[in-house]
């Protein structure tokens, strides 16, 4: 039995006070430029309150909620990946001794979120899919033989906070992937405490208690247990969320199916849209191909070794020596999509893909995976859930 607990929005911000007290640097989502970003913060003044969100193929919009959610809001445009895997991230710095004969090196962890060093991260308000491609991402960088060093410190003692969805966008379909809108025990890396924001008349959060040391910090904050209608109430938030996806993929023999279809002339109907602009795979939260760019001063004294995101749509990410494998887009959208769905599979004993949309959203010629597929299968638009008449805004939640 799953202990569940409850505490209003002083109680939100306690928690955060705790995890601050503790020596964590808190991540969680805020607006900045017109999107919901993960930042670092301090206070919940700095969540999206009130904000929700509007997308579909190539479109993103905030929106003004009637409600004072924190929460309501499907993906964002990023999701915890950067944290622990920057996209841009110092390896190493040298620079030669003074006389001129020798050459000195210092290893130093550069990101675009909190530096090594600067204490463990507290995740705020991850969502189910995300946390299913950190579990993705553990398994890729840190369960095989050799291990990300980098990610594996950053990742380290890490406290999730995971938050259940109530809003999904037009193009999530978590549902059809198995991984949300609920964060569940044993699904994608382990969180330490799951709240279900709850704005029915009473604005409040259902804690369902992920660890011991979840546990210790609701204690210490003075979260009430929570009753029967408060469960039941929290249970609606992801019942309803289910039923609202905006896309679904029938994932039903997938793999086999993209096996089949190599030469299939839906590869060239995508590459006739596709831009190779590597939207998609920046804003995927499991993709992680890198490669390695060493820069140096105008006088040659100094250099410096980065470690930067890489995509497969790039046209010379597959070239080795005699020339380019992947020379056509077709390949190369064809190489992206088989790994994600098929041999992601045989590779890490999983989907590539968690239902997130992202890729959807801010592909530029609105390219949908979901709608390939359906196509792949020959049945163009079967990815469209049935209608389902959308909830009013915070409604159930």
């Amino acid at each position: 039995m799953v202990e569940t607990r409850l505490i209003d929005v002083d109680g939100l911000q306690a928690l955060v006070d705790g995890l601050l007290a503790r020596g964590f640097t808190v991540v969680g989502p805020t607006v900045r430029a017109g999107a919901i970003v993960n930042a670092p913060l301090r206070s919940v003044d700095e969540l999206p309150r009130g904000q929700g969100d509007e997308q579909g193929p190539a479109r993103y919009r905030l929106r003004a909620r009637d409600d004072e959610a924190f929460f309501g809001f499907a993906a964002g445009a990023q999701s915890a990946k950067p944290v622990f895997f920057p996209a841009d991230e110092l390896l190493w710095r040298g620079r030669r001794t003074p006389d001129g004969g020798g050459f000195e090196v210092d290893s130093d962890g550069d990101a675009a979120g909190p530096r090594e060093g600067d204490g463990p991260v507290a995740l705020l308000g991850v969502r189910s899919c995300d946390l299913s491609a950190l579990g993705i991402h553990d398994t890729v960088l840190t369960g095989r033989h050799a291990v990300d060093a980098h990610y594996a410190r950053r990742r380290a003692d890490t406290f999730i906070v995971a938050v259940a969805c109530s809003d999904p966008g037009g193009t999530c379909f978590c549902v059809s992937m198995g991984t949300g809108p609920r964060p569940e025990p044993g699904r994608g890396a382990p969180f330490d405490l799951c709240l279900t924001e709850l704005v029915d008349g009473r604005h409040r959060f259902l804690a369902e208690v992920g660890s011991d040391r979840g546990a210790e910090l609701l204690d210490e904050i003075g979260a009430g247990n929570a009753v029967p209608p408060d469960v039941a109430a929290a249970a609606r938030v992801t019942e309803q969320a289910s039923l609202r996806m905006g896309r679904r993929l029938d994932t039903r023999g997938i793999k086999e199916l993209l096996y089949a279809n190599v030469d299939s002339p839906q590869w060239d109907d995508v590459a006739s849209r596709c831009l190779s602009c590597t939207n998609c795979t920046m804003v995927c939260p499991t993709c992680f191909c890198t490669t390695v760019e060493d820069v140096s001063d105008l006088t040659g004294r100094e250099a410096e070794r980065h470690r930067v995101w890489d995509s497969c749509f790039d046209g010379d990410f597959s070239y080795i020596h005699g020339g380019v494998v992947r020379e056509s887009a077709r390949s190369r959208y064809r190489q992206w999509m088989t790994h994600k769905l098929a041999a992601w599979q045989d590779q890490f004993g999983s989907s590539g893909c968690v239902g997130c949309g992202r890729c959807v959203t801010w592909c530029p010629a609105a390219i949908d995976i979901t709608a390939e597929a359906a196509a792949l299968r020959g049945v163009p638009g079967s990815n469209l859930p049935d209608p389902v008449p959308a909830a009013p805004t915070g409604a159930g939640t």
